[in-house]
């Protein structure tokens, strides 16, 4: 008997006042049965509820006894379900726990609560791209995580060949659709994408778990690591100020203006290398101007030059 739904039982009375086995058997997704062992359980526990019989009966909370175990205030709950209501369009279990604890709240805090549960709708597409499917890894290694158990896995570094692995899962990260696993291992911290995780093992050893980790603390000391070797090559360059919002939302906290120059701003921009941000840059033309450094402007030049060489002759037969 799962006490997660004896306490859904009790939420569930509580807001309803009175319930009948078959209406818990269906708001539960249990036999009519179950949920009469339910109650039963719940009265041979101490829980004062009590059956009336007949029609019009059920099951109550004798003299309307009340136990409050969500504690939200209004505020509260339109918050939570603000939050939680997008989640739970992609999930059945999410969607099965906000109903019930939708059913569980006060009466004068449902609708509002209901209007923010299916206020807002998250598409995590970009325009022009395709979804990206969740990882089925993703599940068995949440489990991992809760349970505290090692797992180990088999690992396709983007340059090296599948390698067997055991480590200890600290948590499951989704930045952006791209889901990674930080983990603790023989060397050391190290962060793992879910998707180049040929298999995983959940094993019956205990994982480690750093005392006083927290995640978003560490995920931040990866994320700021990263972060570093993607803007190694900096180039200031000059472009009119109507163009500096396209260049933020390419470049991201890569790009910094540095006051004006003849009209136009100044922009730093910061990418891995040289070559990296010739790439980025060369579609704009004449549109903007790369100061400095000279090996950024190469690039430029060399790009300029293979697109002349390729693109002004005859047209190919």
């Amino acid at each position: 008997m799962r006490a997660d739904r004896l306490v859904a039982v009790l939420l569930l009375m509580q807001a309803r006042g009175r319930v009948t086995a078959a209406e818990l058997a269906v708001e539960l997704e249990v036999s009519v049965a179950t949920a009469r062992r339910d109650l039963e359980a719940l009265s041979a526990a101490g829980v004062p509820v009590y059956p009336q019989p007949g029609r019009g009966g059920g099951w109550s909370l004798v003299g309307g006894a009340r136990t409050d175990l969500s504690g939200l205030s209004a505020p509260e709950a339109q918050a939570l379900f603000l939050l939680l209501g997008p989640a739970a369009a992609g999930s059945a279990e999410a969607g099965a726990a906000l109903r019930k604890l939708l059913a569980a709240l006060p009466r004068t805090f449902r609708a509002d609560a209901e209007a923010a549960r299916d206020a807002t709708l998250v598409d995590p597409v970009p325009w022009g791209e395709r979804d990206r499917p969740r990882p089925e890894t993703v599940d068995l290694l949440q489990t991992a995580v809760v349970s505290r158990r090692r797992v180990r896995l088999t690992y396709a570094g983007p340059k090296a060949e599948p390698a067997e692995r055991l480590v200890d899962p600290w948590g499951l990260i989704d930045k952006d659709d791209v889901w990674y696993l930080l983990a603790g291992t023989d060397r050391g911290r190290r962060t793992f994408r879910v998707d180049r995780i040929v298999r995983a093992e959940v094993t019956g050893e205990t994982a480690e778990r750093p005392t006083g980790l927290v995640l978003t603390a560490a995920w931040q000391e990866v994320v700021d690591e990263i972060e570093g070797r993607r803007s190694r090559t900096w180039a200031t360059v000059l472009v009119e100020e109507r163009f500096v919002p396209v260049l933020r939302d390419r470049f991201g906290r890569h790009c910094h203006t540095d006051g004006d120059v003849g009209g136009r701003v100044r922009v730093r921009l910061a990418a891995p290398t040289p070559l990296d941000l010739a790439r980025h840059l060369a579609g704009w033309g004449a549109l903007i101007e790369v100061v400095e450094p000279r090996s950024v402007r190469d690039e430029l030049a060399r790009i300029g030059a293979e697109l002349v060489a390729r693109n002004s002759g005859p047209e190919p037969v």
